[in-house]
């Protein structure tokens, strides 16, 4: 009796330890960039501090456009594999940048814009990169879980949803940075959008790993 008892609190303390283990924690060089408790490592932007919550371990934005950038690490990133867990309200609109530079208010003038809209109007959905790559099939859920990949390596941009490339971009050779929106590969620190009052986007688990 005392064995079976025993074997039972082993595989429950166990399982609760396993609980208790980020994705960085089980994936081979990655670095999570979030406590899923508080800001620490992160920046709001001045325009509408307010959008930006914490709620049940993921960043949720809701309110007029306001964007929180990744500050915990003074090195840029060029080359990595970014990996968030995303989850939307229907008729959401997001998004997930990087190669982008903190600035105190507005839409994200340097970078690129990895879109998370599976239901709302505009037709760039979800993996496209914003006005440089599009898609305009629908690859996830609203109100489900889903996993958001974006590897850059080199010229060479792959996004892929659970597991599943949606997207490949090759940045032609002497491509040049946009007037208002630089929307080119470089290298700098990741953002994740606040859209608007009628978009609700959960993000959390934000990993990556530099490749």
């Amino acid at each position: 009796m005392k064995s079976k008892l025993f074997a039972t609190v082993t595989a429950l303390a166990l399982a609760t330890a396993s609980f208790n283990l980020s994705a960085a924690d089980t994936e081979e060089g990655f670095t999570s960039l979030m406590d899923g408790k508080t800001f620490d490592g992160w920046k709001v932007t001045t325009d509408s501090p307010s959008t930006w919550t914490i709620k049940d371990g993921a960043f949720v934005a809701n309110g007029k456009v306001a964007h929180l950038y990744y500050v915990g690490d003074d090195k840029p990133f060029k080359n990595f594999h970014l990996k968030v867990e995303v989850m939307t309200d229907t008729n959401s609109n997001g998004g997930i940048y990087f190669h982008t530079n903190y600035q105190a208010e507005g839409w994200p003038r340097t970078g690129i814009e990895c879109q998370v809209n599976n239901t709302h109007g505009d037709w760039k959905k979800t993996g496209s990169l914003y006005d440089i790559a599009n898609t305009g099939l629908t690859v996830a859920q609203d109100n489900k879980w889903w996993t958001q990949e974006i590897i850059v390596q080199g010229n060479k941009v792959l996004v892929l949803i659970d597991g599943k490339k949606v997207l490949e971009y090759n940045e032609p050779a002497g491509a040049q940075p946009n007037k208002d929106y630089t929307r080119k590969l470089d290298e700098g620190t990741f953002c994740l959008q606040g859209h608007d009052p009628k978009s609700t986007i959960r993000y959390k688990n934000i990993r990556v790993k530099r490749l």
